[in-house]
Parts: C-alpha cells; structure tokens; sequence
C-alpha cells in the first residue's frame, strides 16, 4: 500500500475564489479569458467550454483571481456542489467556484484534479445542512486529505489520465460520426440532392414518387410511462428522460429502435438508442414508424425545430396535435432505403464507440477511488507519461 500524507488542501497549492463583474461593468466582458461558472460543468470531466468571457479590462481588474493552465476549479454551493473541472488556458470563475493553483514542485495538478472528483460528500459535510450548502474559502482550504508523495501521484494521474484520453478520442469521433450523418441528411432531404435527383421530376412540389403526408401520417409519437425514482432497480435498460439517459431498469418498454424527444420540461432535443429502453413520461417515443426508415424519422424530428411547438403555461409542453397537423414531403422508399444504407454503418460505428466509452468510464471509477486512497498501489510500477505530463513536469 502506497504511503500517505494528511494535507490540508491549501497545502496542495494556493486556493482562489472567483468572482462575477459588476453590473454595472458590462465592458469586463469579452472574448479573451473564459469564464468558468457551475452552469459550464454539465458534470465532473476535465475541460470545460465557458460561455462567457472576460475582456481585457476585465483581466486588468480582476487579475488577482486569474487562474494559470491546469487550476482545478471545484463548485462550492448549492446542488451541483463537487462538480470539478480544470482550466486548459489562462481563465477567470465566478465566486461560487474555489479554485486550486497547484504547487506543482509539490503536488501533480492532474492527480490534484482526479483527487478533487472524489470529494463531494466531504465538501457537503462541511457545508453544512442548510438547504442551499456553501462552503467558503477558509473552510474549504482546511479541509484534509490524504495524498502520496508527488512521484506515486505523478503515476496515479498517468494511468487516470489515459483513460480519460481515451474517452475523449472517442467522444470526438462520435461528435465526427454525427456531424457526418446529419450533414447526409442534410445534403439529401434539405438540399435535395439525393442520388438520382437529377432525373426526377417535380409533380406537385415534391418529386416523383414521393408523397405529402401529413406528420400524424409519417410516425406516431406517444407519451413514455412513469417509473418514479423510488422504483427504479438497476438493470441493462436504458431509462429516457426528456433530453438524456437518466437510468438503466430491470424492465423495458419499448423495442429498439427507441426514438424519443421532450414532452414536458426539455424541448427540441432528439434522441435515437438502439435497445431496448423505457421512456418516460417526460418525454414521447414513437410508437409507430408507419413503414418509414427509423433514420429518417429521427433526422426529420431533430429538424423541426421542435422546441418552437411549446404549447405549456410555465413548464413548456410539446403539444402532439400541433405535430401531427404538419404538411411534410415524404421520400419515396426507395430512396429511404438508400438513406438507410448510408447511415447504418455510421450508425453502428458510433454505437460501438459509445459502448467502448462506457466500458473505459466504468474501468475509471472502478479504478480512481483505490488509485486516490493508495489502496492500490503504484510505487513498483513503471509508467509511461502522457506528453503533456512530461513536458509540464506535472
């Protein structure tokens, strides 16, 4: 078992807490330094995309709290409290954030990172039980944790970070994979120029062989079932919410492929899932393909822009009946048939790498939490460094 130090957290390098300009000042903003909030960490992952941004008069008046490449910003209030993630540029985060500039000379900051992401349940309990926890800079600063010497750390981050690197090489060439498909649709159904377009006619606005059909005639959507949290029992099921994967059940519903968008809460997102699934009430699946290519149906829903059919008082609602009035052309099946053949493979590419993506998320956390405590011990091996560990001397 590696050997372990008790740290207090500003030990491990200088803590900043950020803070939001003035109103008043609009000018501090710009598009120079990003400007990390909470609502920029959709959950605890490395690097972020902030919104916002400082300008240059916002650097000049805030540049005490600027925080270096590799700070780990860490959420410190409300209910996304422990969500992590770490600057890759010089940045800027607002006051609900406190940040660690490692001491690098003493502490890895990607070690200081993976550390980070396991301390959620402590920062709550300091916080306190308040209903709305927030834990400020002192408090956060003393908090105690056990670290290895840098050199085990060092190593633990290289094996932490491989995975991670892993993972994001394939979220890229899924985001590729998907940037593909639509822009197939796209050139297809939009552009109109499928294979064979060149010889064939328009007969009444659309052309030969295609038909116009009203929405309700091309699929039928219907609203998911309720399954509260409280009965979920983990299983191999996909549980669809209105814009994600919130679960995995015992027990399914629907037969793949699932094909479902927000009803109620969450408007315009589209998703397609190729297993066996429970939608839930928040959101419609489509119940009947009505003898079209699934792969159609999903790309003509992602392009209606379906968030405009908001028919909700307060919590915006998709109104069904809206829909199925809609005049649209359909392709003939021949040509669905052809689009279908196209995506497939893309389809089935993307599915494996998700599957991959999740096997190396699910090794990760199995992994991170005996890396961290030292449970698992790293002083016996050799490690190769990713380059930009080497470089950094991180």
């Amino acid at each position: 078992m590696t050997r372990m130090h008790l740290m207090r957290i500003d030990q491990l390098g200088r803590v900043v807490t950020g803070k939001t300009p003035a109103s008043e000042m609009p000018e501090e903003f710009g598009e120079e330094y990003p400007f990390i909030t909470p609502s920029d960490i959709p959950q605890t992952q490395k690097y972020v995309s902030a919104q916002r941004a400082f300008s240059e008069k916002g650097f000049i008046a805030h540049k005490r709290s600027l925080l270096p490449p590799k700070s780990i910003c860490v959420v410190c209030i409300g209910a996304t409290i422990g969500k992590v993630c770490t600057t890759d540029q010089p940045s800027f985060a607002n006051q609900q954030i406190n940040s660690i500039v490692p001491n690098s000379s003493e502490s890895s900051p990607e070690f200081v990172y993976y550390l980070a992401t396991t301390l959620r349940d402590a920062l709550v309990s300091f916080a306190g039980g308040s209903a709305t926890p927030i834990l400020n800079k002192s408090d956060f600063s003393a908090i105690k944790v056990l670290v290895p010497e840098i050199a085990a750390q060092r190593k633990v981050a290289a094996i932490l970070s491989a995975y991670d690197d892993l993972i994001a090489n394939n979220q890229r060439r899924i985001t590729l994979l998907e940037r593909m498909a639509e822009d197939i649709y796209r050139e297809w159904f939009v552009r109109m120029r499928f294979p064979g377009h060149e010889n064939i006619k328009i007969e009444k606005g659309v052309p030969q062989g295609w038909a116009q059909r009203r929405f309700g005639e091309f699929c039928v959507l219907k609203r998911g079932y309720d399954l509260p949290d409280a009965e979920i029992e983990s299983g191999p099921y996909p549980v669809i919410a209105s814009t994600s994967i919130k679960a995995h059940h015992k027990t399914f519903k629907v037969l793949p492929p699932v094909i479902t968008t927000g009803r109620s809460g969450s408007l315009g997102d589209v998703l397609y899932t190729n297993a066996k699934a429970w939608p839930l009430n928040t959101a419609l699946y489509v119940k009947d393909f009505c003898g079209n290519s699934p792969f159609l149906v999903f790309y003509t829903l992602k392009n209606m822009g379906l968030e405009n059919f908001n028919a909700g008082v307060g919590v915006p609602s998709l109104n069904r009946n809206h829909l199925n009035g809609i005049s649209i052309a359909v392709p003939s099946i021949a040509v669905q048939e052809a689009f279908g053949a196209k995506l497939a493979p893309i389809f089935q590419l993307k599915e494996k790498l998700f599957k991959q993506t999740e096997t190396l998320k699910s090794t990760r956390n199995a992994l991170l939490p005996r890396l961290i405590s030292g449970k698992l011990s790293v002083d016996a091996l050799d490690i190769r460094f990713p380059p930009g560990m080497v470089t950094a001397g991180a």
